[in-house]
C-alpha cells in the first residue's frame, strides 16, 4: 500500500488521482492478508468510484492494457471481446441466456460462418470493440465538458475547472469561485493541494499550442483520456516509466517491471498475490511489450504496446485470446471451447457448454 501511494505520488500529474481508491483496496488487502495491493481490480468494483470522480480523469482506461498507475488492465480480455455489453453477462445472469448471448457474439465475429474463428477475424472485433471504447468516452465527455463549462462558450479554463473539481470535494463553488477572482489564498489541504497541482500539470499537457490554459471539447477529452491523443498517450508513458524505473535510463528492464511493491506477506494467500504478480507481469514483458526481446522496454514499445488502435497489437492479441482457449490446438476458436472458456471472455463461469453448444449455436 506504501509502495502504490508512493508511486502515485512521486512527482507527476497521477499524483493522487487514485488516492481513495488505492487506500480502500489496500485496506481491505491489509485486513484479510496483511498483503499488499497487487492487481487484482475489476469492473464492477471501479464503476462506483467512477461515477463519483467524473471530473478527474479516470484510473482504469477501457480497452487500453495498463492502468494509469502501470498495473495491468485485468479486464482487457473483456473489454476487447465484449465492448459496450460489458455489464451483459454480470453473474446474475440467467445460463441460458448468457450462453445464447456469447454464441450470439461468436457469430459476429465468424465473418466467414465457418464456426471457426481465426485470428484475423478476432483482429477485426477487437478493433471494432475498441472503437465502441473510444466512442463511449467521447459520448461522456460531452457531458462532462458542459458540466465544467457552465457559460457554454466552448472553452474551459482552468480556473472553470479548479471551481467545479473543489466544489466537488465539499467547498462552497461561490465562495471558491469568488476566491479565485478576487486572487485570493484557497483553503484547502495539503493532500488536496497536491491534486490540484498535478491536474494543472496534466491540464498543460492537454493544452494544444498556442499555450492558453483553456481547453477546448477535444482538448478536455485528452485531458480525461489520454488514448485518444498521442500526445497525452506518449506523456501518461513517460509518467508510468517514471515511477517504475528505477535506474533512472528511462527504459524498463524485466526486474523493475514486475518488482513487487515494498512490504511484507504473512499467510500463503499474501503469498500467492505477489506470485501471480510477478508471474503476470513477466508473461507480459516478455511475449507483448519487448517487442525486440532485448530484455528492455523502451518508452517506443510501451507506448506502442499500450496504443489501443495498434492494429499490430490487436493482432497479438487475438492471438493469444485464441490459444487461451485453443485445446485443439488448430489456431481457431470454436464454439465448444468459447464456452469452456465462457470466464476469460466475459467474466462469468456459463456451465454444461458442451451439452448446450449445439442447441445454443
Amino acid at each position: 500500500t506504501v509502495w502504490l501511494a508512493a508511486t502515485m505520488c512521486r512527482q507527476g500529474p497521477l499524483c493522487g488521482l487514485a488516492s481513495h481508491g488505492i487506500w480502500f483496496l489496500g485496506l481491505v488487502l491489509l485486513m484479510d492478508a496483511s498483503a499488499r495491493p497487487a492487481n487484482h481490480s475489476s469492473t464492477r468494483e471501479r464503476v462506483a468510484n467512477r461515477e463519483e470522480n467524473e471530473i478527474l480523469p479516470p484510473d482504469h482506461l477501457n480497452g487500453v492494457k495498463l492502468e494509469m498507475d502501470g498495473h495491468l488492465n485485468k479486464d482487457f480480455h473483456q473489454e476487447v471481446f465484449l465492448g459496450k455489453d460489458m455489464d451483459g453477462f454480470d453473474e446474475d445472469s440467467e445460463p441460458r441466456k448468457s450462453r445464447r448471448k456469447l454464441m450470439v457474439i461468436f457469430s459476429k465475429v465468424d465473418v466467414n460462418t465457418d464456426r471457426k474463428i481465426s485470428a484475423k477475424e478476432m483482429q477485426r472485433w477487437i478493433m471494432e470493440k475498441t472503437a465502441e471504447h473510444f466512442q463511449e468516452a467521447v459520448r461522456e465527455n460531452k457531458l462532462h465538458f458542459r458540466a465544467v463549462d457552465p457559460d457554454g462558450d466552448g472553452h474551459v479554463s482552468w480556473d472553470e475547472y479548479k471551481v467545479k473539481f473543489l466544489a466537488s470535494k465539499g467547498h462552497n463553488e461561490k465562495e471558491v469561485a469568488d476566491a479565485i477572482k478576487n486572487h485570493e489564498d484557497l483553503k484547502v489541504d495539503e493532500e488536496t493541494q497536491e491534486v490540484l497541482e498535478n491536474l494543472k500539470d496534466r491540464w498543460y499537457q492537454a493544452d494544444n499550442p498556442p499555450a492558453d490554459l483553456l481547453l477546448t471539447e477535444d482538448e478536455f477529452l485528452s485531458f480525461l483520456h489520454p488514448e485518444h491523443s498521442r500526445g497525452m498517450l506518449k506523456f501518461m508513458v513517460k509518467e508510468i516509466v517514471r515511477d517504475l524505473d528505477q535506474d533512472g535510463d528511462k527504459q524498463l528492464s524485466l526486474p523493475e517491471f514486475i518488482s513487487l511493491p515494498v512490504g511484507t506477506v504473512e499467510n500463503q494467500q499474501g503469498q500467492d498475490i505477489d506470485d501471480n504478480w510477478v508471474k503476470d507481469r513477466k508473461k507480459e514483458f516478455e511475449e507483448l511489450i519487448d517487442s525486440n526481446h532485448d530484455g528492455i522496454v523502451t518508452m517506443e514499445e510501451l507506448e506502442n504496446y499500450m496504443d489501443p488502435m495498434n492494429e499490430y497489437n490487436a493482432l497479438n492479441e487475438a492471438k493469444q485470446m485464441i490459444a487461451i482457449a485453443d485445446e485443439n490446438q488448430n489456431h481457431h476458436l470454436e464454439p465448444e471451447e468459447i464456452l469452456k472458456y465462457s470466464e476469460f471472455f466475459t467474466g462469468s463461469k456459463l456451465m454444461d457448454y458442451a451439452r448446450n453448444v449445439h442447441e445454443e449455436f
